[in-house]
């Protein structure tokens, strides 16, 4: 069996930085054989300016909505953003398809190996199918009106078994689905417990405090969430505000799954991280804070309190959200823009969280997210390097 050997200015194994004398070895479909130094590796070692890495994870993406580009004006805030999604969604399915197309190419460009998908529908499934990228596809679920509960899950349900048979069926790279509620605003007490039992040993994912709305309707049943409601012609006369913030208002009702990725945070406080970490810590769960700062600053201009997930030692992980909330789907370019906002914190972090923490997240460690033996977790190289950071004009390049 013929191998590979890489070494660039730096090697990034998903956890640390090895320095820019080690050499990786791979077979020629990219499983991982060895890492030595690099005078033990002989002459046949392609010597690359840059960091070579594994494969980016993306926690959080919506690849259905990749048709929406460009529609949505920046800044609206979050509920006129939702109120557009819903009102203008509907293309005809060959634009959807294309355009679903389109954004995974861009993301295997980007150098990104698996997502954490959000689904509506199975639209996304002839694409998933062809194996180019490990997914894990995020059934979604939304019922604001306790009257529709039953009927939302039905709809979810016959959602998931046709990503079922395409799992069955994968052979190229790995696919799994779990449901999801969508957000704490739109997952009525009646649909939160028919859900609830789907959740035990599963990943579940939920969009978080991505607007301080959010938490205004929990506390004290005002802001514009109500006046989203009322344009859509939800009636609101079930919900009773819990005098809490939304986090802890609704996380206990997670307490089955295993793996729980919070999405934005925008608005999360001190209060809700601890409450968050310590009832995840008492359930023997998992729980991700995942950062989509690209789509936070295109809908609420406003970035997620990151430095106050790390003083709390918060497990962070990556996502893209949306073209409908994006320019790309690229994970170097949510990376610039922390380090752009965020200087101080280590590349070698940034670079775990886009990595090793993604991957953990999915549930897919397994193959992806480090350079340990026998693993296949695609190989990347950053280049534009300025003093061991990234720099505006990095790039990335998918190696394998």
């Amino acid at each position: 069996m013929a191998y590979l050997q890489f070494s660039g200015e730096n090697l990034f194994d998903g956890t640390q930085f090895l320095g820019p004398n080690q050499v990786l070895i791979t077979t020629e479909d990219g499983i991982i054989k060895a890492i030595i130094p690099v005078q033990d590796a002989g002459e046949n070692v392609q010597k690359l300016n840059g960091i070579i890495a594994p494969g980016f994870i993306n926690a959080h993406c919506h690849l259905e909505l990749s048709h929406m580009k460009g529609i949505i004006p920046e800044h609206t805030g979050l509920p006129d953003f939702i109120l557009k999604i819903v009102n203008e969604r509907h293309f005809p399915e060959e634009s959807i398809l294309e355009a679903i197309a389109d954004g995974e190419a861009e993301m295997l460009q980007e150098g990104i190996v698996a997502v954490g998908d959000i689904s509506n529908n199975a639209l996304t499934t002839a694409q998933k199918q062809k194996g180019h990228l490990a997914y894990h596809t995020f059934i979604e679920i939304s019922g604001w009106k306790p009257a529709i509960a039953e009927s939302r899950f039905a709809n979810a349900q016959n959602v998931m078994e046709q990503f079922r048979l395409i799992e069955a069926a994968a052979s190229l790279n790995p696919l799994k689905s779990s449901f999801s509620p969508h957000a704490p605003y739109s997952v009525s007490k009646e649909l939160w417990q028919i859900m609830m039992p789907h959740f035990e040993g599963n990943t579940v994912t939920i969009h978080n405090q991505e607007t301080q709305a959010e938490n205004k309707l929990f506390l004290n049943g005002t802001g514009d969430f109500v006046r989203m409601y009322q344009a859509m012609n939800i009636d609101q006369t079930h919900f009773s505000p819990t005098g809490q913030n939304s986090l802890p208002s609704y996380f206990p009702q997670l307490k089955n799954a295993k793996n729980i990725l919070l999405v934005h945070n925008t608005t999360t406080n001190e209060a809700d991280i601890h409450f968050a970490n310590q009832l995840a810590m008492e359930h023997a769960q998992e729980l991700y804070y995942t950062l989509c700062v690209n789509a936070n600053l295109y809908i609420e201009n406003k970035l997620p309190p990151i430095e106050l997930l790390r003083s709390k030692n918060a497990a962070i992980v990556l996502g893209t959200d949306s073209l409908s909330s994006n320019h790309q789907l690229s994970i170097l370019s949510e990376l610039k823009t922390i380090r752009k906002n965020f200087p101080s914190i280590p590349l070698e972090e940034m670079l775990q969280w886009a990595t090793l923490n993604g991957a953990k997240a999915l549930q897919l460690e397994q193959q992806f997210g480090s350079f340990e033996k026998w693993k296949k977790p695609g190989l990347i190289l950053i280049n534009q390097i300025e003093n061991n950071q990234i720099s505006e004009q990095s790039t990335v390049k998918r190696l394998i």
